[in-house]
């Protein structure tokens, strides 16, 4: 097992979001913002959705990869840290499902 992690992930798109090569993919999607970077981010989520449910295990760990790099990049130029996102699972796992899902109905 590996022992590269999403903050690890997190720490290395907040470098290259600073890059000044124009080779970087991850300082290009910056620059062009939010709803670019979002619309890479629904395309990689459909790709995964289309490998899953074809059966395509190789493709749904690729295109995941490529969903969470997509998330953190939209989490980063939303200014939201990785850690806040585990806080709000974590939090949600002191109940059932159903209970997270009927409090928030509520909110």
């Amino acid at each position: 097992m590996t022992a590269f992690t999403l903050a690890d992930l997190e720490r290395i798109v907040a470098t290259r979001a600073s890059s000044t090569d124009i080779q970087s993919y991850t300082a290009s999607l910056y620059a062009k913002g939010i709803g670019k970077a979002s619309q890479k981010l629904g395309e990689e989520a459909v790709e995964t959705v289309i490998a899953a449910v074809s059966g395509d295990r190789e493709g749904v760990v690729s295109e995941s990869a490529d969903m969470l790099y997509h998330l953190l990049v939209v989490l980063g130029i939303s200014g939201v840290k990785l850690d806040e996102v585990l806080q709000e699972l974590e939090h949600r796992t002191r109940q059932t499902g159903l209970e997270e899902k009927a409090a928030r109905g509520q909110g």
